[in-house]
């Protein structure tokens, strides 16, 4: 098998439709009334009765293969679950703006019945019976490598064994120390917090009111199912919670790129499938993005997954036009609500699409019309509630993040051998590689002008620019599948040449395949003694080694403070309660977790978020500016003794202060 190149046609014909004869659907009858009303009064009582035995969490799945059932886009299984999913993740975060306002919040009950019943209706309405493919070893093998590389990462949290150690890890990135607050806060009241602002800033810090919510929304619905309707956790349970979803989203993430490069790559030889599952999974593992996990970023990584999709989508669309316009919106919709941030770049993508096809777009103007209305309205309402509203576009020049050697090395490296790859002639002959090109170029694009308006700010390209470059890094790893489409695979007899032994003939293709792989896991620091390619700046590791290899032993003293806190001082109701210690930071950050836990960021916002880090001034400043009740937990001695001389210079300043002592064990 060789990579010929396509016929050019209308639409680039999707690797999940390939071969798939394109036939006229058959009328099926429809059910009659009385089968129609037991199957709605079912699509109640299911999730009624699993609710009841504490089986809620089986109704996610149930809603999702109903979805991947009723699409017929896909020839797999897998291909159906990932365009199931994007179509669920766009409604999800669309249908959140009902939910947050109806009597019933996120409970699982009638959140899945209003599903069913959709789905149910959906089913009759379009004459579609309910069929899904056979699973096939691409799609057991792509989602056991998702599972694996994730599972890679839970590593070290698997080690730990006691909280303080869990928590020593979380607190690597400090914005774990906000998100799983945000996630509690939604589950709490039950929807999205910018809908009603001003009784949100009760409840969380007022910088997380209007801050893309989608991955929280959705993370707090998901966990409702977990605990079927039961009380949601806090402390440790939340803390405990929030790294398991953490750890799902970079799975679909690797998911979601390993489909996506599939489903560019189009028609695969089983050899060049397994070479291109084993090379993307690496190259996610091996690059930076490992750090998303790490640093505490789940709204990119989710926002990050749907990116990935949309650009398979834009590259290859699929072959059913009405399809392919839903998801599109979906997803348009899902990054626009999750991390708006590559709204623009994606955005810009679907234009360039939509260009491209506009002669195909014609024969269904009404159904674009229609589609396009309420994704237009949608997809940029928490964008323009962001800028305009919260002025996040100071954000953009915000300093900080990974440095940019690093990035470099895997944008320039990894971009040189796709882009050779793709200016081949057998694949450059696919208008989906000039497609591709021109997605990349996009990508490119934004990713500069965010350096530049780092730079026009007096600043090097920092911490937004490190996530376009994410982006670009996806779009590359996506086009990994341009490599794979490259090489050699086992020769087919045909009637002209003589009959050859299989296994001869399959040597040099294997061997040949099985080099590169070996090249692939040592490149990007799998296999060997260095951290390949891609590895830190300063280190001869991964993001990802580093991470795995981490002494879960060795645990700080601010989660040792933290822990210790959480465990003696419960929070105490209209009461604000902060931690001091001996540096300015390391209360900061012992605060902002331990307000997390406790449920009580909105109270603690006056005496963390303010631009003074230095002792004394620091805890001097809390004492003016927190309203009291105050209880302060002192962590060492030099902070004690900050107060000690705030109070000494305005006595005033005791009215309502209490002050307890802490002693944090010595870490190991």
């Amino acid at each position: 098998m060789r990579a010929d190149a396509t016929v050019q046609m209308p639409a680039v014909l999707s690797s999940t439709e390939a071969h798939e004869p394109v036939t006229t659907p058959t009328a099926t009858r429809r059910p009659k009334t009385s089968l129609l009303l037991g199957l709605l009064l079912a699509c109640w009582l299911v999730p009624l009765a699993a609710n009841a035995v504490h089986a809620a969490w089986l109704l996610p799945p149930v809603v999702l293969l109903g979805t991947a059932s009723l699409l017929r886009s896909g020839r797999s299984l897998l291909d159906r679950v990932v365009l199931a999913f994007a179509l669920l993740a766009g409604l999800t975060c669309a249908v959140g703006l009902l939910f947050t306002v109806w009597p019933w919040g996120l409970h699982p009950v009638p959140v899945t019945g209003l599903a069913l019943t959709v789905l149910t209706l959906a089913a009759v309405l379009s004459q579609r019976a309910p069929r899904l493919p056979r699973p096939s070893w691409s799609d057991l093998l792509s989602l056991a490598a998702a599972a694996l590389a994730a599972g890679y990462l839970a590593t070290p949290y698997l080690r730990a064994s006691s909280f303080g150690q869990r928590l020593n890890l979380a607190m690597v990135g400090e914005d774990n120390g906000r998100h799983p607050a945000l996630v509690d806060v939604i589950g709490r009241v039950g929807g999205y917090l910018f809908l009603d602002p001003d009784t949100a800033r009760e409840h969380i810090f007022s910088g997380l009111v209007h801050y893309p919510q989608g991955w929280h929304f959705t993370t707090a619905l998901l966990d409702g199912f977990l605990r079927s309707a039961g009380d949601p956790p806090t402390g440790a349970r939340l803390m405990d919670h929030y790294v398991l979803w953490c750890l799902a989203t970079f799975g679909l993430l690797l998911l979601a790129l390993i489909w996506a490069a599939q489903h560019v790559a189009g028609p695969l030889h089983a050899l060049r499938r397994l070479v291109l599952i084993i090379a993307v999974t690496a190259l996610v593992l091996g690059t930076e993005l490992p750090r998303l996990f790490v640093a505490g970023y789940p709204s990119e990584t989710f926002g990050l997954s749907l990116s990935a999709i949309l650009i398979a989508l834009v590259v290859r669309p699929l072959y059913r036009l009405r399809e392919q316009l839903i998801l599109v919106g979906a997803l348009l919709i899902a990054i626009g609500f999750s991390y708006y941030l590559f709204l623009f770049p994606t955005g810009a993508m679907v234009l360039c699409w939509l260009i491209a096809d506009r002669r195909r777009l014609r024969a269904r103007a009404g159904t674009v019309a229609a589609i396009a209305v309420p994704t237009a309205v949608l997809a940029p309402l928490i964008p323009l509630l962001g800028l305009l509203v919260a002025g996040q576009s100071e954000a953009l020049a915000a300093p900080g993040g990974t440095p940019p050697v690093e990035t470099y090395n895997t944008m320039l490296g990894l971009g040189a051998a796709v882009v050779a790859a793709v200016l081949v002639r057998t694949n450059l002959a696919e208008s989906t590689w000039r497609r591709y090109l021109v997605t990349l170029a996009v990508g490119l694009f934004f990713s500069a002008s965010m350096a530049a308006v780092n730079l026009a700010n007096g600043t090097q390209p920092a911490y937004y620019f490190g996530k376009t470059a994410h982006l670009v890094i996806a779009v590359l790893i996506i086009g990994a599948a341009a490599l794979a489409r490259l090489l050699p695979v086992p020769a087919q007899s045909t009637d002209s040449e003589p009959r050859r032994r299989p296994i001869t003939s399959a040597l040099p293709a294997v061997a040949t395949a099985a080099l590169v792989t070996l090249a692939v896991l040592a490149g990007t620091g799998l296999l060997g003694w260095t951290g390949g390619y891609f590895h830190r700046t300063g280190s001869n590791g991964t993001w990802a080694k580093d991470w795995a290899d981490r002494d879960v032993r060795d645990v700080t003293r601010s989660a040792s403070v933290t822990s210790i806190a959480y465990r003696n001082y419960p929070a105490i109701p209209g009461t604000v309660t902060l931690v001091v210690d001996k540096q300015g930071l390391q209360g900061y950050r012992e605060s902002v977790f331990l307000s997390a836990m406790q449920g009580t960021s909105g109270q603690t916002e006056p005496g963390i978020y303010f631009q003074i880090y230095d002792e004394p001034e620091r805890t001097a400043e809390i004492l003016r500016r927190v309203p009291r009740p105050l209880r302060l937990i002192v962590a060492h001695p030099e902070a004690q003794q900050a107060i000690d001389r705030a109070l000494k210079a305005d006595p005033t300043l005791r009215d309502g202060l209490t002050m307890v002592p802490l002693k944090p064990t010595t870490p190991r």
